[in-house]
């Protein structure tokens, strides 16, 4: 018979795990890469920095509206927020399946 905290585990590891699902997801929805500001005689051009395989790409975006700006911004803060939520939930996981190994009964 399981005991009652193991259930408990083995529900909060179902729950753990569809977070980590869930933050994957959120992460993927995400725009890519950052934006690069380069000052040509004066006025501001826009750049999409990203990284394919080992390589940085800078693509041109010209002079972009200050939405398409508050976007890629917004992007960065939620892409740093997920990254620390998936990090903290992958901790979570590994302690729960630790404690669900064991052999004695709780």
């Amino acid at each position: 018979m399981r005991g009652v905290i193991k259930g408990v585990l083995a529900e909060e590891l179902q729950n753990s795990l569809r977070m980590k699902k869930g933050y994957k997801q959120a992460l993927r929805r995400l725009p890519q890469g950052c934006l690069a500001v380069r000052k040509i005689r004066g006025h501001p051009y826009y750049y999409l920095v990203k990284r394919v395989d080992q390589k940085v790409n800078y693509i041109y975006k010209g002079r972009i509206s200050e939405e398409e700006k508050q976007k890629y911004l917004e992007a960065v803060k939620l892409r740093a927020k997920y990254r620390k939520l998936l990090s903290q939930v992958k901790k979570q996981i590994k302690f729960l399946k630790g404690a669900l190994r064991g052999k004695e009964a709780i």
